[in-house]
């Protein structure tokens, strides 16, 4: 049994009239830390490791810290970046204004989920392997910035990854999501370097 994978187009897409039904995950459910896999976005072809913390700040606060750690292909020196994920104004929920920390604190960034999911205990696939039993996923969406363009992400609260199957169903829905951006970055999409 297949587990069921469903993405919804970015909130930004002007090619939808009716935006699709959609649940976002709490930023409970987003706290902790998460392995980025596979992405669009140029800046992690020459990075590696890459990982992102989400930790809600004590209630009332709705802002989560948000928080990138990954090192270059050529060094083992751990790199961050630090940020708070404010929730855009507006939104019924997953859709993110990210803002920088430090001297980084001029630059900011507008980010949203387009799918999420558990793969519990995902059956045995033909090719005789369990695959990413007991792993959740995230795909997110990054609105184009003065620094980088739009792109996409997929993490995985596991360092292996989802698995080829579960990776091809994301892209196909990608593809399939209705908006003509979206399907052109599910063909840039490549594997995050993980060691």
């Amino acid at each position: 049994m297949a587990h069921s994978i469903s993405l919804r187009p970015p909130t930004t897409s002007t090619q939808l009239s009716q935006p699709p039904s959609f649940t976002a995950p709490t930023p409970q459910w987003l706290s902790g830390t998460w392995h980025v896999t596979h992405s669009t976005l140029p800046m992690w072809k020459s990075k590696r490791n890459v990982r992102i913390t989400y930790t809600p700040l004590p209630a009332p606060s709705a802002q989560v810290d948000d928080l990138v750690m990954y090192q270059t292909l050529t060094s083992s020196k751990e790199k961050r970046v630090e940020g708070i994920d404010t929730p855009s104004a507006g939104a019924e929920g997953g859709e993110w204004d990210w803002r920088g920390k430090g001297w980084l604190k001029v630059a900011s960034s507008h980010w949203e989920v387009l799918g999420w999911g558990d793969l519990g205990s995902d059956p045995m696939l033909e090719d005789g392997k369990a695959e990413g039993e007991g792993n959740q996923w995230v795909v997110t969406y990054f609105a184009k910035t003065l620094f980088t363009p739009a792109g996409i992400d997929v993490y995985s609260r596991r360092k292996e990854g989802v698995g080829r199957e579960v990776l091809e169903r994301i892209k196909d829905e990608l593809g399939g999501c209705g908006d003509a951006a979206v399907k052109k970055l599910t063909g840039e999409v490549f594997e995050v370097v993980r060691d």
